[in-house]
C-alpha cells in the first residue's frame, strides 16, 4: 500500500503538469470507486473546472479547484493516478479518466478497486472521506513526546499498531512502522504502555527524521514516474527490515525475523529490538 512517502511522491510528480489546467471532459468507467456524489454527478460537477493545485493529507491526495472545492482520492493498496499523453493505451484497471486542455488525461487505475474518489465543493464541510479523523502529521509541530504519551501509555496495543492507528500519527503504514520501530530498537509487537519516557522521546525525534528520510529518497521525475506507470516507487535500496525477513541485520549481523502483528507482516531484529528491554 502507498504510505506517505509514496503518496507525496505522487504529489509532487503532478502538482506543477496540473496547476492552471482545465477539466474537459471526465469519464468514469467504475462507478463503484466514485464514493461521492455519483459518478454522473462528479462527471457534471468537474467538468470545465481549473485545477490550482494538489495537495495531501496523511495518505490522502488532495487535488485543488479554482472554486474552493477539491477531488480527494485514496489510493488504498494498488491504486494509482498517472497524468499521461491521450495517444498512450491506459493502464488495466483504469477506472476513472480526466481528459484535460491540452491533451493530456489524469487516470485513476486500481487492480483490486479498494480506492476511492470523493468530491468535496466549495463550502462543504468533509464528513465523509475520514481525513477530518486523521492525527497529526509526521512533521507537525504537534507530534512531541507528551503528545505521543498521553495518547498511547495506556494502550495495550502493540506499539507497531498504535504507529499505523492513522487518528495518531498520519500516514505511516506497515512500512514505515517497521523502520521507524527498527531505528528505535523497539520490537512491533512490544505493548505501548510497557514504553518508558525515553522511547516516547526518541519515536518522537524519529518518526519526522525517518519519514522525511524517505520522501527525499523517494524523488523522481515526472518522466520516470510516468516511464514507471506510477508504480515504480524508488523507496525499496534504503529499506533496513521491511521485505528483508531471513537476512542478515544492517547493524548487528543477526538473522531478521518475521512474526504476525496485529494481522501485519512485520519484520525487526531480535537481537536490536528485544521484547523487553
Amino acid at each position: 500500500m502507498p504510505e506517505l512517502p509514496e503518496v507525496e511522491m505522487v504529489r509532487r510528480v503532478l502538482e506543477n503538469q496540473l496547476r492552471g489546467r482545465t477539466v474537459e471532459s471526465v469519464r468514469v468507467l467504475r462507478p463503484d470507486v466514485v464514493a461521492r456524489p455519483d459518478a454522473q454527478e462528479l462527471c457534471r460537477a468537474l467538468r470545465g473546472a481549473a485545477i490550482t493545485g494538489m495537495g495531501r493529507r496523511g495518505k490522502f491526495l488532495r487535488m485543488e479547484l479554482a472554486d474552493g472545492g477539491e477531488l480527494v482520492l485514496h489510493l488504498r493498496m494498488t491504486g494509482c493516478l498517472l497524468l499521461a499523453p491521450a495517444a498512450l493505451p491506459p493502464e488495466p484497471y483504469t477506472h476513472l479518466t480526466l481528459a484535460l486542455e491540452g491533451g493530456d488525461e489524469l487516470r485513476f487505475s486500481d487492480m483490486r478497486r479498494f480506492g476511492r474518489v470523493w468530491l468535496r465543493r466549495a463550502g462543504e464541510q468533509d464528513d465523509f472521506t475520514g481525513m477530518a479523523r486523521l492525527g497529526p502529521e509526521p512533521f507537525d509541530a504537534a507530534l512531541t513526546a507528551d503528545y505521543l504519551r498521553a495518547r498511547l501509555e495506556r494502550s495495550r496495543r502493540s506499539i507497531k499498531a498504535c504507529l499505523m492507528d492513522q487518528s495518531v500519527v498520519a500516514g505511516i503504514g506497515n512500512i514505515y512502522s517497521d523502520e521507524i520501530l527498527f531505528s528505535a530498537r523497539i520490537a512491533p509487537a512490544r505493548p505501548a504502555c510497557s514504553l518508558r519516557a525515553e522511547h516516547w522521546e526518541l519515536l518522537a525525534r524519529l518518526i519526522p527524521e525517518r519519514m522525511a528520510f524517505f520522501v527525499e529518497k523517494n524523488g523522481i521525475s515526472p518522466e520516470e514516474y510516468l516511464a514507471g506507470h506510477g508504480v515504480d516507487y524508488r523507496n525499496t535500496p534504503y529499506l533496513n527490515v521491511y521485505g528483508h525477513a531471513g537476512e542478515p541485520c544492517p547493524r548487528c549481523g543477526a538473522r531478521l525475523a518475521r512474526y504476525v502483528v496485529g494481522g501485519r507482516g512485520s519484520v525487526h531484529c531480535p537481537a536490536c529490538q528485544p521484547e523487553e528491554c
